[in-house]
């Protein structure tokens, strides 16, 4: 086929249309085991299946649609290329009664915007977006583009190796981004974008600076409004065309793949809006969404569920899910908003709700579909990670579905985040008073495979920036910013730090504007953003804070006795008793020299960082140079104290 062109909807009306004579070749892709498959909600590469796909038959380049549409009496395929004629190429219906329509369109090729001209339950007429599209126009147009993602990958290094990096004893800390605020061509103009190209450009040798292991992309699903941050999707299967074309994203997942970075997606299982080009009453019936409303209806996000219980729904989310492994060879998925999915009673009230057969407030499809989905993407893809954002204390999000388990690799540490929050964002004389908070964490740490998110929901809607969450002066803020991010990084757990909060953003996170690149001309931002790069540093070089960092072997506290003072002492241990590092926090403005630590194991020890070192924008004048040899205090039990010297609001970290 020649090379496709993508025109802008404003030339399509001088495309030379095709023959509307010509019709539709009754022609199929799907075998009828694989159309029972999806109606079990077992069929998991349905994107090979239905949607568009530019192929020949008899010698004859063209288009094959195929859509699930089972409350449909008719569905056409209209587009400029017809000039949207809702007569001439109407889909065959299958004789399966699976409720899917397909067809073959002669010499109708890649880039051609379509729509389903669907003539549904009781006769209403619908214009739909194709589910299965990988390409969509531009919003505000909201059609779908013809077109199939081939790309020659040049990550080979990467995915051979991807195990490595993947793995919970592996160092793991992630950059989350929105793509289209993270920078752009011109600040004071949100209708604009960069492309994919030149977000690669920058993005990925930033990362690569700062150091971050992962990257984790706000939703790139296509969704009509930007002020949903793409959480309310309509392109389950294609990346947005704000940025480009589908081939171009793919070339941004593989250049931080070739410089050792992995790509992790949001992806939003949870809920769609009711946009007319959508999913919602797609063919004038709830053929997505529960029937129900009670279960069918989203009150907080004022959109709709999907019907976990129906097969083809659930073969249409695990396909999705896979496409994006597959296709584009992405290292993670997160999911967005699990709790909202497992419990019936989720922002619902007595009587908004029915349980389940058993009583109980669970979603028992959902449940279900969770497990299918991780099985399954573990099955497929067995050196990627699942991690779930999920806010309650719900049992085993993150243990294998053969121990009764979700099967999520990772969770999302909620509690942690809250409690560390208000911990920081009290005034240091007070903090003596709720120092369990601050500790509190360990009591439950390994209950899951917790990753700690400091994410863009911390940064939105009057929370303020994570900067000015802290208390004091200018300094004092810095100061304590710094040392939250030590006690983050030296913390067992994943990390995860939103984009702008590595420099100190002074602005909450605006989705229409970009960041405040320009802090980075004050020393004091510069030496925050430094400071992140140097703590990515520590925490891969360290093999300590990552090798064990899911396992109880893996930390010790040794000081929480000095409330008065706010000294919290704890150690990360790797391996070997020799790669051992203790981190010590003093969480009060006051300067406390030759502060004595009593400890067993290692008895020699050195500054591997300190918080308040000069460039980070510290005094740099409370620093431990020389090493640090520990003093007997009984042979016999092996214990022994050191002195270290500990900066005002800061983090020590010995090695």
């Amino acid at each position: 086929m020649p090379k496709p062109t993508i025109l802008s909807p404003k030339k399509y009306e001088e495309l030379h249309f095709i023959d509307t004579a010509q019709p539709v070749w009754n022609y199929s892709l799907l075998s009828d085991e694989d159309v029972i498959n999806f109606q079990a909600g077992t069929n998991y590469s349905m994107y090979k299946f239905l949607g568009n796909k530019q192929l020949q038959v008899l010698e004859t380049w063209g288009t094959y649609f195929a859509v699930w549409a089972p409350n449909a009496t008719s569905v056409s395929v209209v587009g400029y290329f017809n000039q949207w004629n809702k007569v001439t190429h109407p889909l065959i219906v299958r004789k399966d009664g699976s409720g899917i329509l397909e067809g073959f369109i002669p010499n109708l090729g890649q880039g051609e915007a379509y729509k389903y001209h669907i003539v549904g339950y009781k006769g209403l007429k619908l214009d739909k977006g194709d589910p299965y599209s990988n390409y969509w126009e531009k919003r505000p147009y909201t059609a779908s583009i013809t077109w199939q993602t081939n790309y020659e990958w040049k990550d080979a290094d990467w995915m051979k190796k991807r195990k490595k990096h993947n793995a919970l004893n592996a160092p793991y800390s992630v950059y989350e981004v929105h793509l289209a605020s993270w920078m752009r061509p011109d600040k004071n103009n949100e209708e604009v974008y960069n492309t994919y190209d030149i977000i690669t450009q920058k993005l990925v040798p930033y990362v690569k600076l700062m150091g971050f292991t992962h990257i984790e992309l706000m939703p790139v699903m296509e969704h009509p409004f930007d002020g949903s941050w793409g959480y309310q999707g309509v392109g389950f299967f294609a990346p947005t065309s704000r940025f480009g074309n589908p081939q171009e994203f793919a070339a941004m997942i593989d250049a931080f793949h070739q410089n050792d970075i992995g790509v992790i997606l949001d992806w939003v299982p949870s809920h769609f809006p009711y946009d007319a080009h959508g999913l919602f009453m797609f063919d004038g019936a709830h053929t997505y969404e529960y029937a129900d409303m009670r279960k069918g209806y989203h009150p907080d996000w004022n959109s709709y569920i999907f019907n976990y219980e129906r097969g083809e729904v659930k073969s249409f989310l695990i396909s999705s899910a896979r496409f994006w492994f597959d296709v584009f060879h992405i290292d993670g998925i997160r999911v967005d908003a699990v709790s909202s999915m497992l419990k019936l009673d989720y922002s619902r009230n007595a009587g908004q709700w029915e349980p389940n057969k058993f009583g109980g407030n669970g979603n028992l499809e959902a449940i279900a579909f969770i497990k299918d989905l991780n099985e399954t993407l573990y099955r497929d893809f067995p050196d990627i990670q699942t991690i779930a954002e999920e806010a309650t204390d719900w049992p085993g999000i993150s243990k294998p579905t053969s121990l009764d388990g979700l099967g999520f690799g990772m969770k999302w540490m909620m509690g942690w985040m809250h409690d560390t929050l208000d911990y920081f964002k009290m005034d240091p004389m007070f903090r003596q008073f709720h120092q369990d908070k601050f500790s509190f964490s360990m009591m439950y740490y390994y209950d899951e495979n917790f990753m700690l998110p400091l994410s863009h929901d911390e940064v939105v809607h009057g929370k303020s920036p994570m900067l000015y969450k802290m208390p004091g002066d200018s300094w004092q803020q810095f100061a304590n910013l710094r040392l939250l991010y030590t006690y983050m990084f030296t913390h067992p757990g994943a990390k995860l730090l939103f984009m702008g909060n590595e420099f100190g953003a002074t602005n909450e996170w605006n989705y229409k504007s970009e960041l405040q690149w320009e802090l980075l001309d004050l020393v004091s931002h510069g030496g925050m953003k430094y400071c992140v790069q140097k703590l990515n540093e520590l925490y891969k070089s360290t093999p300590a804070l990552y090798e064990k960092q899911f396992e109880q072997g893996g930390f010790e506290w040794i000081d929480l006795d000095h409330r008065p003072e706010g000294v919290i002492v704890y150690k990360r241990k790797g391996l070997k008793p020799k790669d051992d590092v203790l981190i010590v926090l003093n969480t009060t403005p006051v300067v406390r020299n030759n502060w004595e630590i009593s400890l067993q194991g290692k008895y020699k020890w050195k500054e591997i960082f300190n918080s308040d070192s000069k460039e980070f924008w510290g005094t740099g004048d409370v620093i431990n140079v020389a090493e640090i040899v520990g003093e007997k205090v009984d042979k016999k039990s092996k214990w022994y104290k050191i002195k270290v010297h500990l900066p005002a609001l800061g983090a020590v970290v010995l090695g």
